[in-house]
């Protein structure tokens, strides 16, 4: 009797102990990746207030820090998805990035005229994806929420965003605010793959859209900051302002009539 009275006893603590256990981990699951990317367009607006935007314009300053580099920043973007960004830095003069939609390219008086392709161009049409927050499930397979972690003193949530062509992109979420802190990617560029992480700050509200007005940049020993002093929505863009420049042209022409199969 003892001994049924002790295994009683024993399979009832058992099942306490697995309840308690239960209720824990159910109190401490991690939120759906999807959930929190669509939080972020709600609390830096809602999708009403993005979707009243049919094209941007910021201007700012951009610091190589340590360096003694400084220069103007001014970045055009338009539906659905082209872009065009230009630099001017002292002593290194003007880099330009954009595209048309199709066509993703660069060009600065280092690298001269260059067309991106594979994941540098899915990349950089991935950036030009206008209001790219609301539209994100066009641009990833899937979002996985993967963790906890703290990004400079704010818990935040891991969700890590698998694209439909590249490496994984990682972002972080203010656990109280929703709000991104910290992105994290492997970056294309002509010198290989370069590890980079973008944090954001100084959240304004512009046309009923809360946005970062500061990103700080780091990619292997350098730092950049990027100051946005002014954001502009619905403006009458300068004619022209996204078509392919001229060397741009020809040398998208020449790769074209360079393609294996292409008629000559």
């Amino acid at each position: 009797m003892i001994q049924l009275v002790r295994r009683g006893m024993l399979s009832t603590m058992f099942v306490g102990v697995w309840a308690l256990l239960g209720h824990a981990a159910y109190g401490q699951a991690l939120p759906k990746g999807e959930t929190l990317l669509d939080k972020y367009v709600t609390v830096t607006g809602g999708k009403e207030a993005y979707e009243k935007c049919k094209n941007r314009v910021m201007k700012g300053t951009m610091e190589v820090v340590g360096a003694g580099v400084k220069g103007e920043l001014a970045i055009y973007q338009t539906r659905p998805n082209k872009l065009y960004l230009e630099v001017n830095l002292q002593g290194l003069g003007k880099i330009e990035q954009g595209t048309d939609g199709q066509t993703a390219w660069e060009r600065s008086a280092i690298t001269g005229p260059r067309i991106l392709q594979g994941e540098e161009k899915a990349m950089r049409l991935r950036e030009a994806l206008f209001n790219e927050e609301v539209e994100w499930r066009t641009l990833y397979k899937k979002a996985d929420c993967v963790g906890e972690e703290t990004v400079e003193g704010k818990p935040c949530y891991k969700v890590n965003l698998t694209p439909l062509e590249g490496s994984v992109v990682t972002k972080y979420f203010d656990k109280g605010s929703g709000l991104e802190i910290k992105t994290v990617a492997t970056v294309k560029t002509q010198m290989g793959d370069v590890p980079t992480e973008v944090l954001y700050s100084d959240y304004k509200k512009v046309d009923g859209i809360l946005m970062p007005h500061k990103l700080h940049q780091k990619a292997l020993s350098q730092q950049i900051v990027m100051t946005v002093d002014k954001v502009q929505h619905n403006v009458e863009m300068p004619a022209g302002r996204f078509d392919l420049p001229e060397d741009i042209k020809k040398l998208a022409e020449k790769e074209k009539k360079d393609k294996p199969g292409s008629k000559k």
